[in-house]
């Protein structure tokens, strides 16, 4: 089972830019689509972006124009850019591989927090 493990998160300003990472334990080559997730407390986890194994995106509406998702399979990693960060960024990031229900994976990584101050 692929482990996943999500880096690159902190405290940034308003209008700021972060970059994440999603490092996968094994290959994701053969994995069709994988998604960058957000949560915040009492909020269930939304999908924010998402990335097939052609490189086909979407996005969330409240992201669009800010945030771009990639993959780079050699490296077995996702990254998420993001920019024009504002405070209802603010959550924890998580990555995971969506099965072809649409739904997540069971298993999540640690995620990593974004805060976005004003």
């Amino acid at each position: 089972q692929v482990q996943l493990v999500e880096s690159g998160g902190g405290l940034v300003q308003a209008g700021g830019s972060l970059r994440l990472s999603c490092a996968a334990s094994g290959s994701i080559f053969l994995v069709n689509r994988m998604g960058w997730y957000r949560q915040t407390p009492g909020i269930q986890r939304e999908l924010v972006a998402d990335i097939n194994a052609f490189g086909s995106t979407n996005y969330a509406d409240s992201v669009k124009g800010r945030f771009t998702i990639s993959r780079d399979n050699a490296k077995n990693t996702v990254y998420l850019e993001m920019s024009s960060l504002k405070p209802e960024d603010t959550a924890v990031y998580y990555c995971n591989i969506i099965r072809s229900g649409g739904t997540p994976s069971p298993t999540w990584g640690q995620g990593t927090q974004v805060t976005v101050s004003s």
